[in-house]
Formats: C-alpha cells, sequence, structure tokens
C-alpha cells in the first residue's frame, strides 16, 4: 500500500514535470519503481490520474488570461479555435486508438488480457521516448527561422493532433515537449503554440482520467473488492500537483519565451541515459 509520504512525494514530481516537456509519466513511473511500487497496478494508475487533476486546474488557471485573449477574442476568432482544438483532439483520439489496437494485438499478442498500460512500466521503452523527444526539443530549440509569423490552419492542427496521438501509449515521449516542437518546426509563434498546446491538454485529459477511472474500476470489480482508501490522500496530493504545476509553468514560458527550449532537450537525453542504467541494474 503507497504511503502518504510517497503520494506528496509523486504529487510534487507530478505537478512539475507534467507541465515541462520532460514527461511527468517517465519521471513518475521511474519515482515509484525507486521506491518498490508497481505503477501497472490500478491503484497507481488512479493516483495518477487524479495527480493530473491537479495539474490540468493548475492549466487552466495560468492559461485562462491568454486564452480569452487569443482565443475568445470575438466569435469569429472562437469559432475558429475551437474548430482547431476539435480538429487536433479527433486526430490525436483516432490515432492514439489505432496504436492502442496494433499494440495490444500485435505487440502483446498471446498476453493474456493484453492492455497497452502493460508497457508503462517499461524503463527501457521510457528511456527511448525521452531520448527522441530529447533529440528533437534540440533540433527545435537551436532551428533558426526568419520568421515565426505562421498562423494555426487546418494542416498545423492535423499535424500537432498526431504527435500528440503518437505520445499517448509511449510513456517518456512528452506530449508538451513533441506537440510544442512540432509547432516550432512549423513555425508557429511561440506564445501561440503553448497556448494551443495546453488548450489540447486540457481537452485530453478528462478523456484520459475517464478512461483511467474505468480501468481501475473493471480491475476492483475483478479482483471482487474496491480499495478507495487512497482517494482521501490523494486530495492533498491532487492539491500539491496543482501548486507545482502553477510553478512549473512559469518556469516553462520563460524558457520557451527566452530563447532557452533547448535546455529542456538536454535534460531529456540526460535522463533517458540514466533510466537506460537503471533499466540495466534490473529495476
Amino acid at each position: 500500500m503507497i504511503s502518504f509520504p510517497q503520494i506528496l512525494i509523486l504529487a510534487v514530481i507530478q505537478g512539475l514535470a507534467e507541465l515541462l516537456p520532460v514527461s511527468s509519466s517517465a519521471h513518475v513511473i521511474v519515482a515509484e519503481k525507486l521506491m518498490g511500487l508497481d505503477p501497472t497496478t490500478p491503484q497507481l494508475t488512479l493516483l495518477l490520474v487524479m495527480l493530473h487533476t491537479g495539474t490540468m486546474f493548475a492549466v487552466i488557471v495560468y492559461f485562462w488570461k491568454s486564452w480569452k485573449e487569443n482565443f475568445f477574442s470575438s466569435q469569429a476568432r472562437l469559432a475558429e479555435s475551437l474548430k482547431f482544438i476539435g480538429i487536433a483532439t479527433i486526430a490525436t483520439v483516432g490515432l492514439g486508438l489505432v496504436l492502442q489496437k496494433v499494440i495490444e494485438k500485435i505487440v502483446l499478442k498471446g498476453s493474456p488480457h493484453a492492455e497497452v498500460e502493460e508497457l508503462f512500466g517499461n524503463l527501457l521503452l521510457i528511456a527511448a521516448g525521452l531520448a527522441l523527444v530529447g533529440a528533437f526539443i534540440l533540433i527545435t530549440g537551436f532551428k533558426k527561422t526568419e520568421s515565426e509569423k505562421s498562423s494555426l490552419n487546418t494542416f498545423s492542427a492535423i499535424a500537432i493532433g498526431l504527435v500528440q496521438g503518437l505520445c499517448l501509449p509511449f510513456r517518456g515521449f512528452s506530449r508538451s515537449g513533441a506537440t510544442i516542437s512540432t509547432g516550432l518546426v512549423l513555425g508557429i509563434e511561440k506564445k501561440t503554440i503553448e497556448d494551443f498546446s495546453f488548450a489540447l491538454a486540457v481537452v485530453l485529459t478528462p478523456l484520459v482520467i475517464v478512461k483511467e477511472a474505468l480501468r481501475f474500476l473493471k480491475a476492483a470489480h475483478a479482483a471482487g473488492h474496491s480499495d478507495l482508501s487512497i482517494f482521501v490522500p490523494s486530495l492533498g496530493g491532487m492539491v500539491l500537483s496543482f501548486i507545482a504545476g502553477l510553478l512549473a509553468l512559469k518556469w516553462l514560458s520563460s524558457w520557451l519565451e527566452g530563447g532557452r527550449w533547448y535546455w529542456f532537450g538536454f535534460y531529456c537525453i540526460a535522463a533517458s541515459a540514466v533510466i537506460f542504467v537503471l533499466n540495466a541494474q534490473g529495476y
């Protein structure tokens, strides 16, 4: 059973890493393994969902003013923003579902009750995901562009949505790192892609929360009991992840808009190397 101090540690890690382009899932899973916890259990999955809820509210609070100015400034602008968010979300969900089925039917073929979540505790995959997103961030961080005035359009919304879909089944491949980097490659202004990336996160997070909550209930039903004792201490973790998330967003905005985006890439590469070592040592 996870202890309250462990929940608080995971809450801080989740709150900071979730909203930085360094993959919160990778950091939380590694921390769970170092504490002797199994990240694939329904209880730990449910805890992560509650911590995600805390960071989702941090995103809403932090970006609300900017979203009102950029996305809600007029009825036409609102309609256009909702269209692009909808297009990107559909692309994400569509690709995510396809990848889930491919992984469960082909990669995990032969495994009883195969679910993509079985891969979430695989440190080798997490390290590979961190290395890939780190390289992507470095490329875009050092990329020199003559102009950063491209606007969001249908093509860029689809591209960003598809890249976000790639992140869903692969822990370590940072969602914010990949989507923001994709926007930078497409020449979208930094503040615009930052706002858009986290608007997508707010749309996607409730879907993930519902999916994981249903998974927890299904597993609890199969076991013949439902251990809900983790809910109360997790509420404290959710509040802490909210506070840590606000701090992380200030950090991200400062580095992205201040031209230091590439430093997150260096961190991801270094974290990937550490996780490779941990995997080799049998964690």
